[in-house]
């Protein structure tokens, strides 16, 4: 299987389920409460790393003891930690989520007292082991330095990135990617209600990228580098759960579809296995891949 390096933020997430979402200037009670690591690169590796790939994160902790539970359960999945930075101040970006178990849907309350991960940082990570690269599209200039850095030093071995969220000048990342990884929240951002408008628009910045954006309960949508629209319908549980990860896991699949072949299912397969495993993925608590994998075992055999 392949080595995969993911670039970005962890965080702890303290989740508290309650039946349905309060008003507010008012008083519920959860029915549950868990707390776990989070953070959009470091699920994304969670997952990879369950489907056999070896995994490395590269980001920042805080020296404080909230730090040490998401270092033991990235270690309990195998995914190595070396580049990490440490600093000595701060506060671990901690995320509180209120899940509502009647819809599955989730609301957040994101604080974090850190610095970014920086390009100093990148430099000192040896690229030539890895056989992909992904990022999470944050630190724009940063992330840009350490785009054309991959891209000068190890040509060969394919850069996916993230866009979840508008942040000024996040667009200079995609002339750096193979891969794009869209969100709807983004689209959305800039204006399209339709996916297949809103990926011709980014293929005017990102000519050389597949694209990939997922659109929620109606699949996701995919544009390929000749210029095909690609479409897979959503896969969704018999029984909405949790949603939290979903894209995460989305990415997941996506990046293990393209990085382990498939089977030459191509971006095709890609997307359709990508919708399967979010959608199993929202039909349970939690990554524990057991529960994730689409019913097709051709799809995640390499």
């Amino acid at each position: 299987m392949a080595r995969i390096l993911g670039v970005g933020i962890a965080t702890l997430d303290i989740i508290n389920t309650v039946d349905g979402y309060p008003a507010e200037d008012s008083e519920v009670r959860a029915t549950h409460q868990r707390i776990c690591r989070g953070g959009n690169v470091t699920n994304t590796l969670v997952v990879l790393s369950q489907l056999g790939h070896h995994c490395a994160w590269a980001g920042v902790l805080a020296d404080e003891p909230d730090a040490r539970p998401i270092l033991d359960d990235l270690a309990r999945y195998g995914i190595d930690t070396q580049a990490c930075r440490h600093v000595p101040h701060g506060k671990v970006p901690t995320s509180y989520i209120l899940l509502n178990q009647r819809t599955g849907s989730r609301s957040i309350v994101h604080y974090r007292d850190l610095p970014e991960y920086r390009f100093a940082d990148f430099c000192n990570i040896d690229l030539s082991g890895f056989d992909w690269l992904h990022f999470e599209g944050r630190n724009v200039g940063d992330t840009c330095r350490m785009l054309h850095h991959a891209h000068n030093h190890v040509p060969g071995i394919p850069r996916s990135i993230e866009i979840e969220k508008s942040r000024p000048g996040i667009e200079k990342l995609f002339q750096h990617a193979d891969l794009l990884l869209l969100s709807r929240h983004y689209a959305q951002s800039m204006g399209f209600t339709q996916p297949h408008e809103f990926l011709q628009h980014v293929r005017r910045h990102a000519p050389q990228a597949d694209l990939i954006c997922a659109w929620g309960d109606a699949g996701a949508y995919g544009l390929t580098r000749a210029g095909d629209v690609l479409h897979s319908p959503a896969y969704p549980p018999p029984t909405l759960i949790d949603t939290l990860g979903a894209g995460d896991t989305f990415n997941a699949g996506i990046i293990h579809a393209r990085v382990s072949g498939l089977n030459g299912t191509g971006l095709t397969g890609a997307l359709r296995f990508g919708c399967e495993i979010a959608g199993k993925k929202c039909g349970v608590m939690g990554l524990e891949l057991p529960h994730l994998l689409p019913d097709n075992p051709g799809l995640h055999q390499s």
